[in-house]
C-alpha cells in the first residue's frame, strides 16, 4: 500500500541515509556557474549525499588518479607497510622510458619501504613508485616478476573494483598512462576514494604538500618531492588554484585524459569530496592549455557548497511517522511506526526540512505479536522530485497477541467464508428435505394405518 504524505511541523505524517552501504543518496542542486570538466561527482562525505553531478557515469580515463586504486591494492596486500622493504628492480626504468611519465626518482637497486613507496607514488605522482609496488605485490603469491607480475596486480585492481560494485571501471595499468581500455567514471572514482579514505595512512599521505625521503642504500642524502596538487600548495607563487580548506587527494593528466582531480575539503564541520575528470589540457592544435579547469571547477563547487548548503535533521528514530492496522491486540488496532535510525541530509540553507516528502510502502495490516524495532515497511524520502533515500520503518512499541481474539477472528473467518456458507446452505437444504420427507413419510404412514383399520371393520 503506497501513500503520499505532506510533511507537517510535528512530523506525524511526514518524514537520508547516513553513510551506507549501498549507494550515495541524491539531492543534486543547481549551480549558477559553468564547469569545464567532462565528468563531475561531488558528495558530502558526512551524509553521503550527492550535491552535484555532471555526466557522472560517463566512462573517462582517470590518468594518475588511477593510483588511488593502486594504493588500495598495495595497502591491502602488504601487512606491514613500514617494515616491508622492496628493492627497485631493473624492470622499472626501461619500462617507463619515453612514456612522458611523472617520476619520483627511485633508483634501480634502491631499497625502500612500502610506506615510502606509497608516499612517492601519491605526493609527486611517481609512476616509477607505482610500478615498483605493482611488481612486488603482483609477484607475492606466484613469484612472478616484470610484466607478468604487473598483469597480476592489475587483475587485483579490477577484482577490487568488482568487489566495490563498480561496473563502469576497468584498469589496464597501475599508473594511469593512456590506454583505451583503461577507464572509470566520476561516480565510480568517488566510491574508490571513499573506500581508500578508510585505509591506514591514506588521508595523511594525500594531504601532504611535500615528502622527504631519508637517505637510502643508493642515496647518501635525503630527497624531497613536492605535490602535484596546486589546490593545497599554499607557498606556490601566484597560485590561483590554492584553496585553504582543501585536503588533497590526487591529480592526474595526459593529453587523452585531460586534467583530472580527486580532492576533498573540510570547513565548519562539513567534509566534501569532488571528482572532476576530463578538463581540457590541450587545444585543437595539440597545444597545452595551462588553465587547470578541473581545479577551477572543484574550487568553485566547494565555495558554493560551503556557502549555500547545510546539513539538516529530517528524522529522528524517536519520531512517529506512520501507522498500520494490527490484529489480535486488546483495545488497540493501530501500530505506530518510527524510522529505523536518525536521518540527516544536505539541503540549501533556506530550505525548511518540512519540504522533504515521504512515500510509505506498508502492508495493509500486520498480526501480533510484534516486537519494538521489527521492520514493518519502508519510507522513500524525496526533495524537489528527487529521491533522497529509502529507510526502514519499524514498530515503535511491542504488542502481545491475544489468543482469545485470534480464536474469535478465526471463527469469524470460518463463519463468513464462502465455503462455509455453501456447505451450511447445502446442509440447510438437506435438512429441509429431510424434515419434509420425514413429515411426508409420517403422514403417509398415518394414512396407511387408517386404511388398515377400515379394512378390518
Amino acid at each position: 500500500m503506497k501513500k503520499k504524505i505532506v510533511p507537517c511541523i510535528a512530523f506525524l505524517f511526514v518524514v537520508f541515509m547516513m553513510i551506507p552501504a549501498l549507494s550515495a543518496s541524491a539531492a543534486v542542486f543547481n549551480i549558477d556557474f559553468e564547469t569545464k570538466s567532462k565528468g563531475i561527482y561531488m558528495a558530502n562525505l558526512d551524509t553521503d549525499t550527492v550535491v552535484y553531478e555532471k555526466d557522472a557515469d560517463l566512462r573517462l580515463e582517470p590518468a594518475s588518479c588511477t593510483k588511488i586504486m593502486t594504493y588500495i591494492v598495495a595497502a591491502e596486500h602488504i601487512s606491514d607497510l613500514e617494515g616491508t622493504k622492496i628493492t627497485v628492480s631493473d624492470y622499472i626504468e626501461p619500462t617507463l622510458t619515453g612514456t612522458g611519465s611523472s617520476m619520483a626518482g627511485v633508483i634501480t637497486g634502491e631499497e625502500l619501504t612500502a610506506l615510502q613507496l606509497l608516499n612517492l607514488m601519491m605526493v609527486p605522482s611517481g609512476n616509477d613508485a607505482s610500478l615498483v609496488l605493482a611488481e612486488y605485490v603482483g609477484g607475492l603469491e606466484t613469484g612472478a616478476t616484470g610484466d607478468e607480475a604487473v598483469k597480476n596486480f592489475v587483475q587485483m585492481m579490477n577484482d577490487k573494483a568488482a568487489e566495490l560494485g563498480l561496473s563502469n571501471t576497468h584498469f589496464n595499468n597501475p599508473h594511469g598512462l593512456h590506454d583505451n581500455e583503461h577507464y572509470t567514471t566520476a561516480s565510480d572514482l568517488y566510491q574508490i576514494t571513499k573506500y581508500a579514505l578508510t585505509l591506514p595512512h591514506f588521508s595523511d599521505i594525500t594531504s601532504q604538500t611535500y615528502y622527504t625521503l631519508p637517505a637510502t642504500n643508493k642515496s647518501a642524502k635525503s630527497r624531497t618531492v613536492y605535490t602535484t596538487n596546486k589546490m593545497i600548495s599554499e607557498n606556490t607563487a601566484d597560485n590561483p588554484y590554492y584553496y585553504q580548506y582543501a585536503k588533497g587527494i590526487k591529480t592526474g593528466s595526459h593529453d587523452q585524459a585531460g586534467y583530472c582531480l580527486v580532492s576533498s575539503a573540510i570547513y565548519d564541520g562539513y567534509t566534501y569530496i569532488c571528482v572532476a575528470l576530463g578538463a581540457p589540457s590541450v587545444d585543437a592544435n595539440g597545444k597545452e592549455i595551462e588553465e587547470r579547469g578541473e581545479m577551477i571547477d572543484s574550487k568553485n563547487l566547494y565555495r558554493w557548497a560551503f556557502t549555500t548548503l547545510e546539513q539538516k535533521d529530517i528524522l529522528k528514530s524517536t519520531d512517529t511517522v506512520a501507522e498500520v492496522k494490527i490484529d489480535y491486540v486488546w483495545n488497540q488496532d493501530r501500530l505506530l511506526l518510527s524510522p529505523e535510525k536518525d536521518f540527516s541530509t544536505i539541503l540549501p540553507s533556506d530550505v525548511d526540512p518540512s519540504s522533504v516528502m515521504m512515500t510509505t510502502n506498508l502492508p495493509e495490516k500486520v498480526e501480533a505479536p510484534v516486537k519494538k524495532g521489527d521492520v514493518i515497511g519502508t519510507a522513500t524520502l524525496s526533495y524537489a522530485n528527487q529521491e533522497l533515500t529509502t529507510i526502514n520503518l519499524v514498530a515503535a512499541e511491542s504488542m502481545e497477541k491475544s489468543q482469545l481474539l485470534q480464536i474469535g477472528s478465526v471463527m469469524k473467518d470460518i463463519f463468513s467464508s464462502l465455503w462455509f456458507i455453501i456447505i451450511a446452505s447445502i446442509i440447510g437444504v438437506l435438512l429441509i428435505v429431510y424434515i419434509t420427507l420425514t413429515l411426508l413419510y409420517k403422514s403417509k404412514k398415518k394414512k396407511m394405518r387408517k386404511v388398515k383399520k377400515y379394512r378390518k371393520m
